[in-house]
């Protein structure tokens, strides 16, 4: 004799479980706020330097891509997860977000509030220079710019001993229908532990560059090129990742008659995680 169904559960026994479930979630975020406030004064007197973590955020945006599961869709986790990272970071230290909207306003705006929420103050710039500008007269802050392209050459600004670097690049996860899916590098100083390295990003100012040059170095690295008038060439901002390293991007640019005038680096950030069309995860 088969044993019969249990009877499923009541609208107001779901509702209950649902909001058994908000409280147990409101009560974890304030416990995460303990903590932080607890590690506040650790730091206060065992740590230098910025609150700004970008290593330990990249892993901790891996491990939410490869857990997620279920019908809420990832973007929606991947927005709260950030807000929250980034709202405790200005609990630490505060901090302004300084936006270069000289390619669009709305599409910097919905990355801003995407990643850091509205609880950050936004501070809008026309264009890329004084956003970092800004940044490097501020103590802690952060620079959002396109990381795809530009009007003028503002990495020149980060070459200097001391200024701020490019420490990431959003958005992290990588895919199809991002709902903040503007290409932005972000900029600021970092605690030399709390770095990522995995692609580094270099100032490089040619002679010689034109649509040949680009081309031969398009499948070598990410480009941002903006014409340089001192040297007859341009300023090129070069994301290098993998195999590729500085000295293959030099012998590439002299192979193709261009000739290297100078090389800074500016900066590093985490390799972004992709997400394959059949919606699991999995590494680039």
């Amino acid at each position: 004799m088969t044993k019969p169904s249990p009877a499923p559960r009541s609208l107001q026994e779901l509702r209950k479980e649902i909001d058994a479930i908000d409280e147990q979630v409101h009560n974890l975020l304030m416990r995460r706020g303990d903590i932080i406030d607890r590690l506040i004064s650790v730091k206060q007197t065992q740590e230098v330097g910025s609150a700004f973590r970008p290593a330990r955020e990249a892993d901790m945006m891996r491990r939410l891509a490869q857990r997620h599961r279920g019908i809420l869709p990832l973007d929606t986790v991947e927005s709260i997860w950030r807000v929250i990272i980034a709202t405790f970071t200005y609990v630490q230290a505060p901090f302004s977000l300084h936006a270069d909207l000289s390619l669009g306003e709305s599409a910097m705006r919905d990355s801003a509030r995407f990643h850091f929420g509205f609880t950050i103050p936004f501070v809008p710039h026309f264009n890329a220079q004084a956003a970092v500008e800004a940044v490097a007269n501020a103590k802690g802050d952060l620079g959002l710019v396109s990381a795809t392209s530009s009007r003028t050459p503002w990495w020149l600004a980060l070459e200097a001993d001391g200024a701020p670097r490019i420490i990431a690049r959003l958005p992290f996860i990588e895919r199809a229908d991002h709902p903040a899916a503007l290409p932005v590098f972000v900029i600021s100083r970092v605690a030399d532990d709390a770095r990522v390295t995995e692609v580094e990003t270099w100032s490089v100012r040619v002679s010689g560059w034109n649509a040949n040059t680009a081309r031969t170095l398009s499948p070598l690295a990410e480009i941002v090129a903006v014409p340089d008038t001192a040297f007859d060439g341009a300023a090129l901002l070069v994301s290098i990742t993998g195999d590729t390293t500085l000295d293959t991007i030099k012998s590439a640019l002299i192979e193709a008659g261009a000739s290297v005038r100078s090389t800074a680096l500016v900066g590093s950030h985490a390799t972004r995680y992709t997400m394959p069309s059949s919606g699991g995860a999995d590494r680039p």
